[in-house]
């Protein structure tokens, strides 16, 4: 198969908007240079869908529906989640080898790439992100890790099932960073310095969704 002569845009779906901040200022220079360089942030779009699957699939849905080309927009989920294996900790990443809720899964792209590319900025965990419809703690943790799942969300599964929606051929990817983990819960003391980490990595980590996004001019088999 041909190589497109250059990937198309990049679309980054985030929820809350201490996400989007840190999205927004890892934009504005990523990996040390302008937006308008090498990098190829200039093709980057930012969308915050608010918060729950519903709004997530609205949003994209949305986006979506104003690509000059059809499938050719790369869609990446970020922002926050709560981990579940034992040993994860605030500001590891998480990349998702698939997202899955109840209407099914959606396989991820170049996940060895992203990864590898992740893991300059922090500590990754590689596996399947479950997508749930509130907020994770206690003995659910335990329960959804036995699924195989090792972080859960509220909008990622949903995000990416709407962009895989009638195209099977459109890049996507979900990239989260833990804020709350086994042993890490949000209601303890500490949630605020373990917030403060996470956001940091989520707004570092910009270069390597910008190298998953170049990556794209590669043949995918």
């Amino acid at each position: 198969m041909e190589s497109p002569a250059a990937p198309g845009p990049l679309l980054l779906t985030c929820a809350l908007g201490i996400e989007h901040l840190a999205l927004r200022r890892g934009l504005e220079h990523p990996g040390g240079q302008e937006p308008d360089g090498e990098t190829g942030a200039g093709d980057v779009r930012l969308v915050r869908s608010g918060m729950g699957a519903q709004a997530a699939r609205r949003a994209l849905a949305g986006a979506l529906a104003r690509e000059t080309v059809p499938g050719a927009t790369a869609v990446l989920a970020t922002g926050f989640c709560a981990g579940l294996a034992p040993g994860m900790r605030p500001g590891d990443l998480v990349v998702a080898a698939q997202t899955r809720d109840t209407r099914g899964h959606t396989p991820c792209t170049g996940t060895e790439l992203l990864a590898a590319a992740a893991a300059r900025y922090g500590t990754v965990h590689v596996g399947p992100l479950v997508g749930t419809d509130h907020v994770v703690r206690g003995r659910a943790r335990a329960v959804l890790h036995e699924t195989g799942a090792i972080a859960a969300d509220m909008e990622s599964a949903a995000a990416l099932d709407t962009a895989a929606a009638g195209t099977g051929r459109r890049p996507v990817a979900a990239v989260r960073v833990v804020v709350d983990a086994p042993g890490h819960e949000l209601i303890r003391i500490g949630t605020l310095r373990g917030g403060i980490s996470a956001f940091r990595v989520l707004r570092g980590v910009l270069p390597a969704f910008l190298e998953w996004h170049r990556s794209l001019l590669l043949p995918w088999r």
